[in-house]
């Protein structure tokens, strides 16, 4: 973005004062990462008065910020826009500059897999596009009008993820950001507390098609029921699903793991063998969409192809991690819900990357009244001839460790509520440069401790 204060001021229907020529360059709502030109946005919290580091802010280069108007002693003879909410008119300005952007919008939401399937999508499209995405979890009604102004006035495509904890969140983001695609990549059982149900879930997810514009496309999850249903009873809606069943219009028929990623097989609207330097059977089924979209956008088969053998994700997705004469980590701690720990847990056990194979298991969060239930029935995809150690973490996961006493042996299951040491003790004394292990949790648990004592 690259916009003069009165241009922003008349985006708000506000006065620009004196400093009309001003030029500002990013967006800002945190002084330790403001750039030079950014405008600074103070929120006014219960704890937080943002309204205190405009001052900062100035000294730091800001070329302008916002103050709220029943907000006392605004700085004098700086470039200040006086605002009635600051959250309205950071989504305001969004709004206004994603209606002047000639870029194609891309909606990104589901259960599981949001960030890897915006990476996969972002990373296929660069080597032919000026592509920008969603940085870090700035995915919600603060985060996406963040994002949106900080894409440059040349790119081309703008990867947007969606993140939600209730109804009407994502509704809201796809009317703000008015996609030209969007991606639905499963439906799983994250804010069940919130939403109730699966089929709740399914309905808050489903409405990023609110947004949708009229020529758009969805592409979703064609190998669940629920997404299905919601689609036949949609008129006029353009979708494509992919998945492994051969229904749908793009389908993996083969899918073989090495340590250096995934090679796959497709059929359908695409045909042929695809690599991507990611581990799981879910990452290839996040491929898939971006393939779908990436054809709509014009790709050849063959770019494509391309473009998939350069993917990289964000840390602690699926990330292996070497350890200097030692064991080969599988860091997936960024978070965890039934869903996609089954989907991990199955991958360790179907891999012959490592022989010696271990699970690291951290509390799943957010599940609502059915956690202890969701906990238990992680026993019943973990196989005991697979798996040689089962280290379980949290006071969620002492319901997996009951389950799981039969199985094991009091040398083959650890449990702690809290000491990581504990787990990296036990790594310490009989993991070996054989063994290949998962770290997979919810992000509260912070697994990823673990790991820093062996890097």
């Amino acid at each position: 973005m690259k916009k003069t204060l009165k241009e922003i001021a008349d985006w708000l229907g506000i006065d620009s004062g004196k400093y009309s020529d001003k030029v500002v360059t990013g967006i800002s709502i945190d002084t330790r990462t403001l750039k030079k030109g950014d405008l600074f946005i103070p929120f006014r919290g219960e704890a937080v008065n943002g309204h205190k580091f405009v001052q900062q802010a100035f000294e730091k280069g800001a070329a302008a910020a916002l103050w709220l108007k029943d907000e006392p002693n605004p700085p004098k003879d700086k470039p200040i826009l006086f605002v009635d909410d600051s959250e309205i008119a950071l989504q305001q300005m969004a709004r206004k500059y994603r209606n002047e952007h000639k870029a194609k919008f891309i909606g990104v939401t589901g259960s599981n897999g949001k960030t890897s399937s915006k990476d996969i999508l972002a990373s296929m499209l660069e080597p032919f596009y000026k592509v920008q995405k969603t940085i870090g979890n700035f995915n919600n009604q603060l985060g996406l009008p963040i994002t949106i102004l900080s894409l440059d006035e040349d790119t081309e495509v703008a990867v947007l993820e969606m993140g939600m904890s209730g109804f009407g969140e994502i509704e809201f983001l796809s009317n703000l950001a008015k996609p030209h695609y969007a991606i639905i990549t499963n439906i799983g059982e994250a804010h069940m507390q919130d939403l109730g149900s699966r089929e709740g879930i399914a309905k808050a997810k489903f409405e990023i098609i609110k947004g949708l514009q009229s020529d758009g496309t969805l592409f979703f999850d064609g190998d669940e029921p629920l997404l299905q249903s919601l689609v036949a009873k949609t008129t006029n809606l353009n979708s494509r699903a992919c998945g492994f069943s051969k229904d749908n219009d793009l389908f993996a028929t083969t899918i073989e793991t090495t340590d250096k990623g995934s090679q796959f097989t497709v059929s359908g609207e695409i045909n042929g063998e695809f690599f991507i330097p990611v581990l799981g059977k879910h990452q290839v089924k996040n491929a898939l969409n971006a393939m779908l979209l990436g054809r709509a956008l014009g790709l050849t088969t063959e770019q494509i192809r391309t473009g998939l053998a350069q993917v990289k994700l964000t840390d602690m997705r699926m990330q292996l991690v070497s350890t200097e004469n030692g064991p080969l980590f599988i860091n997936d701690a960024y978070n965890a819900a039934p869903t996609s720990m089954k989907a991990a847990i199955q991958f360790v056990q179907a891999t012959t990357i490592r022989d010696d194979k271990w699970l690291v298991l951290g509390d799943m969060l957010e599940l609502g009244e059915n956690e202890e239930q969701f906990h238990k029935q992680l026993s019943e995809v973990i196989d005991a001839k697979e798996i040689s150690k089962v280290c379980l973490f949290g006071p969620r996961m002492k319901w997996l460790y009951e389950q799981l006493l039969n199985s094991f042996t009091k040398y083959d299951l650890v449990y702690t509520e809290n000491d990581y040491d504990v787990i990296v003790q036990t790594i310490n004394n009989y993991a070996s440069n054989n063994s290949l292990i998962l770290l997979k949790g919810s992000r509260g648990m912070k697994l990823e401790t673990i790991l820093k004592s062996f890097q």
